[in-house]
């Protein structure tokens, strides 16, 4: 999209677009960026969205099919699951670009909940499907509506590339099968590699399959880079063809896609039994989990691309609306797209109707020609989703992980064992506890460090640092490097009475560099009170340098304030010293006045 374009709808060069506010948009408008958008849908871009939904159809109709049938449902399901999300997410969505369908990032969760449950039952595996997609819609709007978009900033990047590396290869290991051109029982990641590699062993490869399956394969990796040549289209459209005129499904045995049922998805409640609930909660919940993590970060990094903002609330909310109405209109769970969102980009998209043409032309193909991809191989549909999968895998960036903070590559690594190992639900809850673990770590056990005069070098600093650095005589200054709360409070504790022990000289006043303190709870209030007696039975004061404002209100709500009166808090250490030294005789020379 250029951005000299006066028909883009890019602000000016040297111009960011003013975030939206509630109080700018009240009532419908709030909640339907989509129907305000059309208010100032200019016609100038009507070309272009038409020209890049056509262009987009041609990926839209191969991967929805094969991404169905990754999650364990008829393949005619994943078309209407590509139609309902983008008419509904059209209304619903902030971003201008962003395209929602099926996803193999979602397949494994799905495949986790359907699979197990459905029995072979293709119409159960639908029901299942779908209330998964209504139940992750419901936590989606629900937390949008609760202003809880920030909570999956919680997952730090490591651990998003470890269960995505997971979810890649759990994916992958579920295609080779179809890939081979056998079926096993399904089991566990692991299970499935040793039915698999069983499978080949006993001769049950098709070969004739697997050479339409890795030509397809082929095709596609060789074209990924070139973004003007639809690679998967041109991969499956030509595999369709040579299964369907050298007759390879009746002469080879090549299991074919079939005639899709002719009509336009229809509303219907997917009922489940009793014993369904629990594992389609609980898959539901994982699908919201991973579905708006994909989409928070896809629609960040297109909104960087127009200068434009984006509200994580509202976009949680669009991909709830669009997973309700998949999940209402025989569809299963959505998600926002990294493989076809470029596609309408490079096509230049400009706005959502680049979808609802998408949609639209999808639609039209099940109504006058689902007929079209009966030929259509299992094994080129499967290399469609093994293509996606190697495009989930990250590994450039985990080596630079590797290289500068080696533990946060062993979390990434331990979240793709999890996800492997485990199965995709457990896994993804594995990678969880892990980021709460993670989150808590550095609060949990921060850094501490006695704070000394190094010459040469305003202010004080880490003796650990600046061993040369001087003491003053009497006087301990202790940072500590996280806030004070119930499971740091002992260690806090702990090493002030540690940095006082270790003192050369008596201690007279022990200070505590309070800016990086930004929470007291009543465990830790508790804690300073005990340290307060502690200290005055050995005479040493308790002193505070730069609390923030906020901090020391907690404190006066606590009663520790009056209890150490005013006295004893100082703007700065600068300040703290220098009161220190006017109260205090000592032997104490410094290289300069600080003026503080």
């Amino acid at each position: 999209m250029s951005k000299s374009d006066p028909s883009s709808p890019l602000p000016e060069p040297g111009r960011i677009a003013p975030r939206s506010k509630a109080v700018d948009q009240t009532g419908w408008s709030r909640w339907l960026p989509g129907l305000r958008a059309l208010r100032g849908y200019q016609m100038a871009w009507l070309r272009h969205d038409i020209v890049a939904g056509l262009v987009l159809t041609t990926m839209l109709v191969p991967v929805g099919i094969a991404y169905a049938q990754a999650s364990g449902v008829p393949g005619i399901y994943g078309l209407y699951a590509t139609i309902v999300a983008l008419l509904a997410y059209a209304v619903f969505g902030p971003s201008r670009i962003l395209v929602l369908g099926p996803d193999s990032s979602l397949a494994a969760v799905i495949l986790a909940v359907v699979l197990p449950l459905s029995g072979g039952d293709p119409h159960r595996a639908v029901a299942l499907a779908g209330m998964m997609a209504i139940v992750s819609g419901a936590v989606c709007i629900l937390a949008g509506v609760a202003r809880l978009g920030f909570v999956t900033e919680l997952l730090s990047k490591p651990i998003r590339y470890g269960y995505m590396n997971g979810i890649a290869l759990t994916v992958l290991i579920s295609q080779l099968p179809k890939l081979f051109g056998f079926s096993i029982e399904g089991g566990g990641p692991l299970g499935n590699l040793k039915a698999i590699a069983t499978a080949v062993m006993d001769g049950k490869t098709n070969w004739t399959a697997f050479m339409v399956g890795a030509g397809t394969l082929a095709v596609i990796l060789l074209l990924k880079g070139r973004k003007r040549l639809p690679g998967i289209l041109i991969a499956v459209v030509a595999a369709t063809v040579v299964v369907g005129m050298l007759d390879l499904a009746a002469r080879a045995g090549v299991s074919v896609l079939g005639a899709l049922p002719q009509g336009l998805p229809a509303f219907a409640i997917p009922w489940i039994t009793s014993a369904d609930i629990v594992p389609v909660l609980i898959g539901g919940c994982v699908v919201a989990l991973i579905s708006f993590a994909d989409t928070s970060v896809l629609s960040r990094v297109y909104a960087a691309r127009t200068r434009s903002s984006v509200d994580p609330n509202r976009e949680m909310v669009a991909l709830g609306a669009a997973n309700l109405a998949a999940g209402l209109f025989q569809g299963f769970p959505v998600s926002s797209s990294s493989s076809r969102t470029p596609v309408a980009e490079a096509a230049g998209a400009r706005t959502q109707l680049t979808g609802v043409v998408g949609a639209l032309a999808v639609a039209l193909l099940l109504v006058v020609a689902s007929g079209l991809l009966k030929n259509l191989p299992t094994s080129a549909l499967a290399a469609v989703v093994i293509a996606s999968a190697i495009g989930l895998i990250e590994v450039a960036d985990l080596r630079r992980i590797y290289r500068i903070q080696r533990w946060e590559f062993w979390l990434s690594a331990a979240c793709t064992v999890g996800v492997t190992v485990l199965g995709a639900i457990e896994g993804i809850g594995l990678a969880i506890v892990i980021a709460v673990i993670e989150f808590l770590w550095d609060a949990w056990r921060p850094y501490s460090a006695v704070l000394g005069r190094a010459d040469g070098v305003k202010g004080y600093h880490d003796i650990t640092r600046y061993p040369d650095a001087r003491l003053i005589p009497g006087l301990v200054l202790f940072r500590w490097d996280a806030p004070l709360f119930f499971a740091n409070a002992e260690l806090f504790h702990d090493r002030a009475l540690d940095a006082m022990a270790s003192s050369p000289t008596p201690v007279r006043w022990l200070v505590v560099a309070a800016e990086p303190v930004t929470s007291v709870d009543v465990t830790s209030a508790d804690m300073l009170a005990e340290l307060i007696e502690t200290l005055h039975a050995a005479g040493i004061q308790l002193c505070f340098a730069e609390m923030k404002d906020p901090v020391k209100d907690k404190l006066k709500r606590f009663g520790l304030f009056e209890r150490l009166g005013e006295a004893a808090f100082f703007p700065t250490l600068g300040a703290t010293v220098r009161r220190y030294l006017e109260t205090h005789t000592v032997d104490w020379v410094d290289w300069e006045d600080e003026g503080r």
